[in-house]
């Protein structure tokens, strides 16, 4: 967790555990910082970076007051930046809404790759990403950076 919390870093949290637990673990809001758009209610995915406070809509799939991505289910540790060659995004546990943030991935394809990792027990490396339906070698070459597996 960072931006405008008290106790800024990793937080390792319970499955299930939603945002407000979250706040909770780094210590609560700092005074002044508008919180309106934070769903406080949305669960967390593991690996997920909530940045209390930042600009809105910059973090994929995230009401405003977070920024940066995330990924996944189970015992979630918030880290990270925004998505970039430095941040990617993981394959094996990234979110649709997290997922539809990629360049030229929209909610279906963001489905398909969902699928793929349910269906094959997750990612074991990028490359497999052009096995999902839709991700042709332009659509790779581009999303490649950008994720991890």
């Amino acid at each position: 967790m960072s931006g405008k919390v008290l106790r800024p870093g990793v937080q390792r949290l319970p499955s299930g555990s939603r945002v407000e637990d979250a706040l909770r673990a780094a210590g609560g809001v700092r005074n002044g910082t508008d919180v309106t758009g934070l769903n406080r209610a949305r669960l967390l995915s593991d690996g997920e970076q909530v940045v209390v406070g930042g600009p809105p809509g910059t973090q994929p799939g995230a009401p405003s007051g977070f920024t940066g991505p995330g990924g996944g289910q189970a015992g979630s540790a918030m880290t990270g930046g925004t998505v970039s060659e430095a941040n990617p995004i993981s394959l094996g546990t990234a979110t649709i809404e997290q997922l539809d943030t990629l360049p030229g991935v929209g909610p279906v394809l963001a489905q398909h790759i969902v699928d793929y990792r349910t269906q094959h027990g997750g990612f074991r490396s990028v490359d497999e990403l052009r096995e999902v339906k839709g991700i042709g070698d332009g659509r790779f070459a581009d999303l490649r950076p950008l994720v991890r597996p």
